[in-house]
Parts: structure tokens; sequence; C-alpha cells
């Protein structure tokens, strides 16, 4: 579902609206004289000592050398998406007593204003400041108010704006004081370039920087974190610091962790099969139950898990409902096959996202929500791991972000921590998964993101990065080879769902590698064979791009022995393809088995 944000009219409307308002109860006036026992209260209000002091949203805050108002640094914040691009500060006040706040400004739609006063908080903001405008208010703060929050942000879908000098004068309240150092850093794991840690909250901390080998290497709002861009086989110590708005604690004891020789999850054995199961929901292929999976699946999807709103990061999964589903079995019995199955070596997984299931992870409130939701439901059904099935508009590319390497964006930045950590948290046994369309990554070859002018579909390749950030923990790629467009193969020609020519030549991208956006310097680099899967439809009812037994056939002769290719020639053979993805188990039940029947046939050696 397309969310379309802000028009430029609702915001002009929302925002005079607002400055009427705030007018009107007389909160925006001009600033009276500060007295002369008041004193600046802002800590780097100048922005000369980076962003020190300063919280920004989502990443958005950067300090630069021009345009400057005074001195020779000045914020610059860019809104992207649902962030307004809010940095802010909390300051100490004394109670009942009158502060004025002012900052010179740049920009279209900046805000500058005071919360948790304790009386009635107060903002003021400029529709359009092409040189440095100065914004003013007034407040009082409340009988028992010692701090309050000073803000400045942007407005949805605008450009960047400007803020230097930032002063909040009046009596100065008790200072803050430093947090204490972070107790129970513990590492946990570890893969062949990364690491995780977690602590314990300190008192009083509002942020925490990660230190490798006595260099800041991250700084992060929570209590964990994952290291990575690490040497295998390679020892390294860390520590964590806790910050406020008075500065940095000391280091905590330092704990010595060591990555692995290799990747953190062993290259399965064998070929797989994989399939959806129609698990929260009824269609008309009709519902399975789990004990009634047939034993051809190797890997079980539950779909889905969706999250309580588009940007929340809340994922709830709940079995489908007896009114929707009437042959669904108890809870306890649902759980108990999951048990069984894995005793039987299959994998089962929760799958998050679907057609239906938009999950955008604007924040990183919302990324820590997520693994927070996730552990829950992996924890409470007994599961294997987690399959990503982003599809939509859950992940795009902000304007500017073009390096698939280096990604910027927050969506796509904050999903990558999010898997990181919870394959941190899970161990080498967790299987993760990703199930993108082909929009998403084959398409990539010719067009990235919104491109280097603009005017793309900024969802184009948006998956490219988050397989790349994860490729040492990915146990399975299976892009869906169907429900797509033609794409462009390695040999430059464009090729259509539903026959073995597709299914060839999208595999061969993924085993070869491509250059992005046709950017020789940023090529994507192959996958494993183990790694990857080809996604197709269980049945004509289950998809469009349906291919026939015959076909299939075909493709996992050309790329698995290098026969029947037709007239893509293939840039290897790779035997040790891991199998096929299916939509879906229920699909296949319902069409009498073919799909599974023509896997478990197939003469893979």
């Amino acid at each position: 579902m397309d969310r379309t944000r802000h028009p430029a009219f609702r915001s002009s409307l929302c925002a005079t609206l607002t400055a009427a308002a705030l007018a009107a109860a007389g909160l925006v006036a001009a600033a009276p004289s500060a007295q002369a026992a008041d004193t600046d209260l802002m800590r780097n209000g100048g922005f000369e000592s980076g962003l020190d002091g300063w919280s920004c949203t989502a990443g958005s805050g950067a300090v630069v050398a021009s345009p400057v108002h005074g001195g020779t640094h000045a914020l610059k914040a860019t809104p992207a998406g649902s962030d307004n691009a809010q940095c802010a500060q909390s300051v100490a006040v004394q109670p009942n007593s009158t502060y004025t706040l002012s900052s010179w400004v740049q920009g279209s739609y900046v805000y500058l204003g005071a919360s948790g006063t304790g009386t009635t908080d107060v903002s003021t903001w400029t529709q359009s400041a092409p040189s440095w405008q100065q914004l003013t208010t007034t407040f009082k703060t409340g009988a028992n108010t010692t701090s309050v929050t000073v803000y400045t942000h942007g407005w949805y879908g605008t450009a960047a704006y400007g803020a230097d000098d930032v002063s909040l004068t009046g009596p100065g309240g008790a200072p803050v004081q430093k947090p204490a150092a972070p107790a129970g850093l513990t590492a946990s794991g570890a893969t062949s370039s990364s690491i995780g840690l977690s602590w314990s909250p300190a008192t009083g901390a509002t942020g925490y920087n990660v230190y490798r080998d006595g260099s800041k290497v991250a700084s992060v709002n929570g209590t964990s974190a994952t290291v990575t861009g690490l040497a295998p086989a390679t020892s390294y110590s860390f520590q964590v610091t806790a910050t406020n708005s008075a500065g940095e604690s000391p280091k905590s004891a330092a704990v010595v962790a060591s990555t692995t020789s290799g990747g953190t999850t062993p290259p399965p054995s064998g070929h797989a099969l994989v399939g959806y199961l129609h698990a929260s929901f009824a269609n008309g292929a009709g519902y399975t139950r789990m004990a009634d999976v047939p034993d051809d699946w190797n890997i079980i999807d539950l779909a889905f898990g969706e999250p309580t709103s588009v940007t929340s990061g809340d994922i709830r999964f709940t079995p489908c409902p007896v009114s929707e589903c009437p042959t669904v079995e108890p809870l306890a019995d649902f759980k108990a096959a999951i048990k069984a199955k894995q005793a039987a070596g299959k994998k089962v997984l929760i799958s998050i996202g679907g057609q239906n299931g938009q999950v955008q992870l604007t924040t990183t409130a919302a990324r820590d929500t997520f693994v927070s939701s996730v552990s829950k439901i992996i924890d409470d059904y007994g599961l294997d791991g987690l399959d990503i099935d982003f599809e939509g508009h859950s992940l795009s590319l902000n304007t500017g972000d073009t390096d698939f390497r280096s990604p910027t964006t927050p969506v796509i930045v904050n999903l990558i921590d999010a898997l990181k950590t919870l394959k941190a948290k899970y161990g080498s046994k967790f299987v993760l998964t990703m199930a993108p369309e082909t929009f998403f990554v084959q398409m990539g070859y010719q067009y990235y993101g919104s491109g280097p002018w603009g005017g793309q579909d900024p969802r184009c390749g948006a998956y490219l990065p988050v397989i790349y950030a994860l490729r040492d923990s990915l146990t399975l790629l299976h892009v869906q080879d169907y429900n797509s467009g033609s794409i462009m193969g390695l040999d430059n020609q464009y090729h259509s769902m539903g026959g073995a020519d597709f299914h060839i030549a999208m595999t061969d991208m993924l085993l070869t590698g491509f250059p992005v956006a046709g950017d020789t310097s940023k090529a994507f680099p192959a996958l494993r064979p183990d790694q990857v899967a080809i996604g197709l439809p269980a049945s004509t009812q289950a998809g469009n791009g349906w291919t026939s037994p015959a076909e299939v056939t075909k493709t996992l002769d050309c790329l698995t022995k290098k026969a029947n290719c037709g007239t893509y020639q293939t840039h290897g053979s790779w035997p040790g393809l891991r199998g096929l993805m299916t939509w879906s188990i229920n699909w296949d039940r319902f069409n009498g088995g073919e799909f599974s029947k023509n896997f478990d046939a197939y003469p893979w050696s």
C-alpha cells in the first residue's frame, strides 16, 4: 500500500494553523531581554564540537563547514520518509522560571521548540529561509520541572535544513551528571566478520559508544550492538561507554572476543525444498495443519508475521482463527507439530511481510521493537529462524543513496542492524532466508534507486544492500521468479517469466555477480551456490509465472549440469545449487503435490 505523506499544501496549511494557534495563545512572541544573571545553557549550541550533546533521529544530522551562521560549523539535517530530522538536547533548568530559546536557521519548514516544560510546550517555525533567519520563543517551566528538551526539525519530504547558534538563556538548573561506566559487557554470536555485544543499562544514559581496541566504532541508543567489518580468526578487545548531555562515562571493563575462521553458518549439505505454509490466513488453497505438511518440505515458512502498523516495527503472528479456518488445530498441537518437524530434520521459520505486511523500519526505535517482537515469536513457537519477505513499499532508497556497499537510507540501515542483532543473539544455528522480488534484486543490474539524477523508482535494487551486508549470515536467498516484469540478464537481453530461460538468466546473475546500475566499480559479488534457491509458483492458481515441470527440469539441468540451456549461456555450472522455493505448500497440496513430486524425482547427480 502506497502511503503518501504530507503534500506541500497540507504541510503549509498545517504549519500555518500551528503558528496561528501558538500566536493566539501568546506563545510565539518577541523575546524579552535576558536578565543579567541569566546564562546560555546550551551545550555545543554552535556545533563547533560536532554533534556532541545532540541526538538526531535516524542518523539524519551532520555537522558541516558551510553554510554557517557563526563560528566554523553548523548543523545540516535531512528529513527522509516518515522522519522529520529532529535534533534534540536535554538541558537542566529551574522550576517556575522563564527562558528564551533562539536559533539561526536556513531552509524550508524549519522548526525550533522546547518540550517537557511542565507548562505549555512551545515551538516556532519558518516556512522559507533562503538565508539565515533567527527564530525565537519563550516559555516558563512548571513547579517540578528540572530539565527540558530543546529541538530543531524539518518537515517530511522536504530538503535538508540548517541550524546554528542555538541558545537557551535563563537561570541554570542543577547540572546533569555523567553516567557511570556500563556493566555486564558480553560478546556473543561471532561470525567470520562480526561480533555481537550486549551490556546492562547505565542510569542516566541517553546513548552508548562502542570501542574496538581503543577506537570508537559505533554509537547506539540501545544496550546492544554488532561490530562488523572484522577479519576472520582474529581477537579483538571491546569496551563501551555511556553518554548523556553532560558527556561520556569512563570505559567499561574490556571483553575479548574472536571472529570465526569461516562463515557463521556452515554451508548446508544436500538440496532443499522450501515452501510457505498459509498459517495465519485462509484462501482458495485451503488450510493445511502443520502435522499434515508432507515430508518433502525441508524448510517451512510460516506465512506471515505482520506489523501492527507500517512503521511500528512491532511484528505479530497469530495462527488462523477458527472462524476463517474451521479445521485449524489447537495452539498446543500446532507447537507440538513444529517440534515434530524439527525432530525429523526440518527447519521451521517465521516469514515477515508478504503482500499485505508492509514493514518500514524508519527509526532506531522501530528497529529495536522489530528485534524484540520477532524474538518473542521465535521463542514462543520454538522456531529455527527468520524469512524476510518484504514486498511493495517496505524497502526503497533515499535520493543520493547510490552505493549498495554503504547504504545511508534509514529503512535499509535499520533492517540490516536488526538482522545482525538477531543473528548475534541466536548464534550459528539461526536460519536466515530472504524472498525478494526480481525488481528489488536483478533489476539492479540496470537501475539502482532513484538514480544519480533522480526520477527512477527508488525501490529498484533496494534489497541489494541488505543481501550484501548479511552475506556471511545468509542461509538462503530465493528470489521470487514470478509476478515479475521482463528483466535484463547478463546477456543484455530481456527475459520473461514462465519458462526455463527466465529462471536460468535470473539465477545466473546471482551465482556470477553483476555490476550495479552498469557501474563496474560497484559490482554485486556472486553468492555461494548453497545460498541460492529458485522461487516458483506451485500451480497456476498460486501466482503469475507458473512454470511447467518440464521447464523446471530444463532449468535445473542447465544450472547444475550446463545441459539443456537453450539460447542463454550461463557463466558456469553449479551442482551445489541449493534447490527450489515455492508459493506455496498449500497450493502444491491443492494441486496434488505436482511441484514437490517433480523436485523429489529430479536426478541431482
